[in-house]
């Protein structure tokens, strides 16, 4: 099954809950997204054992958020995602948003650090992790699942990498978007249904 939380920050009930996340990113949308799983697992609708995350955009850097701050999941995809903001600043479109709400990084240094948290504390990371993005996406560059995928690596936790030449933020080549969901679907498989590690 796959289920999708319409966690705080998000839109569709109002400015104050879009806006419960400023400047506190990977935090309260975590919350959320726990509480969901965990309610799941209650009601024995999802399995404890065999859980996987994923997401594109946002939902790539919470997936990243969310392995640096809980372990149960067993598999993970973070597409066209970043973990280190301030490895991002300046190189992607959100310069104005970067500066409005956390302010310059040279002036507000500790928040840039504090939302970095899944890159500076990627020990803390167990899932496999799949990371994927265009090599042209000036949205969201691809130096943030870069980034993941070495420190992972370093780890000597189970990641993979895969950079769609000339793609953007939205993958539009059939053969590459065929790519990404066969790619998606063999990694969830490989940890979530197999017992190979």
């Amino acid at each position: 099954m796959v289920f999708g939380v319409n966690y705080r920050g998000s839109s569709g009930r109002g400015a104050a809950f879009s806006r419960a996340i400023v400047a506190d990113w990977g935090h309260k949308e975590v919350e959320d997204l726990l509480a969901g799983v965990d309610h799941l697992v209650q009601q024995g609708i999802a399995d404890p054992d065999k859980l996987g995350i994923g997401g594109w955009s946002y939902g790539g850097m919470l997936t990243d958020y969310t392995i640096a701050s809980d372990t149960r999941f067993k598999a993970a995809l973070s597409g066209a995602g970043t973990a280190n903001p301030l490895g991002t600043y300046a190189t992607d479109e959100y310069y104005i948003q970067y500066n409005q709400e956390l302010g310059e990084p040279w002036r507000n240094s500790a928040l840039y650090i504090k939302l970095a948290y899944p890159l500076l504390h990627a020990d803390r990371i167990r899932t496999p992790t799949l990371f994927m993005g265009g090599d042209k996406d000036f949205n969201v560059p691809i130096v943030g699942g870069e980034q993941m995928y070495l420190a992972l690596r370093t780890l000597g936790v189970p990641a993979q990498l895969i950079v769609y030449p000339g793609q953007y933020h939205t993958l539009t080549r059939p053969s590459f978007l065929k790519d990404r969901a066969e790619r998606t679907s063999v990694w969830f498989s490989r940890y979530l249904l197999s017992s190979v590690p």
